[in-house]
């Protein structure tokens, strides 16, 4: 199998704030930022500190049996439990009590009181640990969206995706890896919405997917205490190399009114792409009143005229 062309992720320590806004954010690419304080949260959040901090609390886990967790296929369950039984099942490898078999994986992504309503924001749902965490702010206060809490169980792959919002993945706990795929190459990544068909981008099935080995293959390992840079629209598949615990922080960077009021979990499309792509919806229907000749030949012509107004020559 021929190699996947691959992308260098820049790796900068003691990254103050002037700098990344000066230097490294405006070059919309991931990056990983080192030596940042982030509180106490890096020694203290052991397996007990964390059970006994946040205590008894419900909360809703994924569940899966596999590693490769599918969004689309939705290969896992939901399952509630107390957050002190959730951690430690979670950092076992083998399981004496569990769902369905001894080796499942968990997953948590802390959510508003009103999922459909209300953002993930560490510092409401789990205030005590929010306590011992320093997030970078490296955004201006009024630009906060979310602040998203993730545990991991060792080995559990996220499926590929891109957010719409400019995001730090703060590691705090664990080591995971980090592939990413430009923006720029969404047309070989075989997209369903925001998220990517390809689960494993490591041995790809080229037989349904061939066109996955033209996207430039971005990759960085993550340590303690290391924050990831993923500037919005980059798809990234996230490897939990060890049981980790996170803070995904998530800002507006756009002006308030591109963005979905109705968003609670920062990944609808900008308002006025997804009246774009419903207006393109209607296009292409109304083509289908044409043969297949004359279609052909003004799908082809609507291309041309999209690459020429909207596509962009000042990304790589």
């Amino acid at each position: 199998m021929a190699a996947q062309l691959e992308g260098c992720v820049a790796r900068h320590s003691g990254v103050t704030r002037e700098r990344f806004r000066q230097d490294i954010y405006p070059l919309r690419k991931p990056a990983v930022l080192k030596g940042i304080d982030l509180g106490t949260c890096t020694t203290k959040w052991t397996v007990d500190y964390l059970s006994q901090t946040a205590g008894t609390r419900e909360v809703k886990i994924h569940v899966s049996t596999v590693p490769q967790m599918d969004f689309l296929s939705k290969n896992f369950v939901y399952r509630t439990l107390p957050f002190d039984v959730f951690v430690r099942r979670a950092a076992e490898v083998k399981h004496t009590e569990y769902f369905i078999s001894e080796d499942e994986k968990y997953y948590l992504r802390s959510l508003g009181e009103d999922p459909r309503k209300d953002i993930a924001d560490i510092r409401k749902q789990f205030p005590l640990l929010a306590e011992d965490v320093q997030i970078p702010e490296y955004f201006e206060k009024e630009q906060f969206f979310s602040s998203v809490f993730r545990i991991s169980s060792a080995g559990l792959q996220l499926w590929t995706h891109y957010d719409i919002m400019d995001n730090f993945l703060v590691q705090i706990t664990g080591k995971k890896r980090v592939v990413l795929y430009s923006p720029r190459d969404a047309p070989y990544l075989y997209l369903a919405g925001t998220k990517s068909e390809v689960l494993n981008v490591d041995n790809p099935d080229l037989e349904k997917y061939p066109l996955f080995m033209k996207a430039r293959r971005y990759e960085c390992s993550l340590e303690a205490g290391d924050v990831l840079f993923i500037p919005a629209l980059w798809f990234h598949n996230v490897i939990s190399e060890e049981f980790g615990v996170g803070v995904n922080v998530f800002w507006k960077h756009l002006p308030p009114e591109c963005y979905d009021k109705t968003d609670s979990y920062g990944n609808k499309d900008p308002t006025a792409a997804s009246r774009a792509i419903q207006i393109l919806d209607r296009a292409l229907k109304t083509l289908e009143e044409l043969p297949e000749e004359y279609r052909d030949f003004y799908a082809r012509r609507m291309v041309l005229r999209i690459q020429e107004k909207a596509y962009s020559t000042n990304y790589e």
